[in-house]
C-alpha cells in the first residue's frame, strides 16, 4: 500500500481537483483506492456526492481500525471509496496535541488499512500545523500543486524550508504546476525559472480550464465527464508519472 498526499500551504491551487481525479484514475487503473478528505470544508466528499455526518465526530479517526472503517463510504465508481470530511476536523490539532506520538498518529491508523487498499490519497487542508506533520510522516509522496505565480512560488519555498528545519525528507516532495495558463507569458517564464531551480518538479502540467471548474456542477471527476479533452488527460498523465515513481521506490 502507498500513501499520497495532495498538499499545499496555499489554498486555491487545485489541490482538491488533483486529489479527486488522481483517485478516479487510480481506481480505473484497477487499484483499490481510498480518498481521505482531511479538509473540514469537505470539497472532495462533495465532488463524490457524499455528505459528512450531521453529528460532529472526530474521535474515531485516530482510534481503532474498525471505528474508522465504519466511516468509509463507497463511491459511484468501482474500487474507489471515500472517507468523508467532518466539520469537527477543524479541531484535529487540539486532539492530536493531547496524544502520545502526536506526529505519527495518522501514519499508525492508515497503516492498519494495508489489507484493504492499494493506494490511499489524502486531500489535505491548506495550512501547516500538527496535522500537516502527521501527513508528512505518513505519506510516501507529498504532491504539491504550484500555480506559476510569485505567491505560489513563495509558499513552495516556505514548505521546503520547513522540511529542512524540522528534519523531514525532502525527497518525498513532488511539486507540479497547476492552473497554468498557456497564453500567459508570466506563467511561461515562471515555469522555466522554477524548473531550473527545482528539478524535482513533475513533468506533467495541469492547465487552467473552465471544464475543470465545472466539477462543482457535475459533482464528479473531470476525467469522468470530459476525459477526451487533451488538457483533462493531463491528470491521467500525472497519475502515470506518479505510478512510475512509486514503482522505482518500492
Amino acid at each position: 500500500m502507498k500513501i499520497i498526499a495532495s498538499y499545499s500551504i496555499k489554498g486555491g491551487v487545485g489541490k482538491t481537483a488533483a486529489s479527486v481525479n488522481l483517485a478516479y484514475a487510480s481506481a480505473k487503473a484497477g487499484n483499490e483506492t481510498l480518498l481521505v478528505d482531511l479538509d473540514p470544508q469537505g470539497a472532495s466528499s462533495f465532488y463524490f456526492r457524499i455528505g459528512a455526518s450531521k453529528k460532529e465526530n472526530r474521535g474515531y479517526f485516530f482510534s481503532k481500525k474498525n471505528r474508522l472503517l465504519k466511516q468509509i463510504r463507497g463511491s459511484n465508481y468501482k474500487r474507489l471509496d471515500i472517507l468523508p470530511a467532518n466539520l469537527s476536523f477543524r479541531n484535529f490539532d487540539i486532539m492530536l496535541n493531547s496524544m502520545s506520538k502526536s506526529k505519527k498518529r495518522l501514519k499508525d491508523i492508515l497503516s492498519s488499512l494495508e489489507d484493504e487498499y492499494d493506494l490511499i490519497i489524502l486531500d489535505c487542508p491548506p495550512n501547516i500545523n500538527l496535522l500537516s506533520e502527521n501527513v508528512f510522516n505518513a505519506a510516501d509522496m507529498v504532491l504539491v500543486p504550484v500555480i506559476p505565480t510569485t505567491l505560489s512560488e513563495r509558499t513552495y519555498e516556505q514548505l521546503l524550508k520547513f522540511f529542512k528545519n524540522n528534519g523531514y525528507k525532502r525527497k518525498i516532495i513532488h511539486p507540479f504546476f497547476s492552473m497554468a495558463q498557456s497564453k500567459n507569458k508570466l506563467h511561461h517564464q515562471t515555469i522555466t525559472d522554477m524548473e531550473k531551480r527545482h528539478p524535482e518538479f513533475m513533468k506533467s502540467i495541469i492547465g487552467f480550464s473552465n471544464e475543470i471548474e465545472r466539477m462543482g456542477i457535475h459533482r464528479e471527476p473531470v476525467l469522468a465527464y470530459a476525459a477526451k479533452k487533451s488538457y483533462v488527460q493531463s491528470y491521467r498523465t500525472l497519475f502515470n508519472e506518479i505510478v512510475k515513481f512509486l514503482g522505482k521506490n518500492k
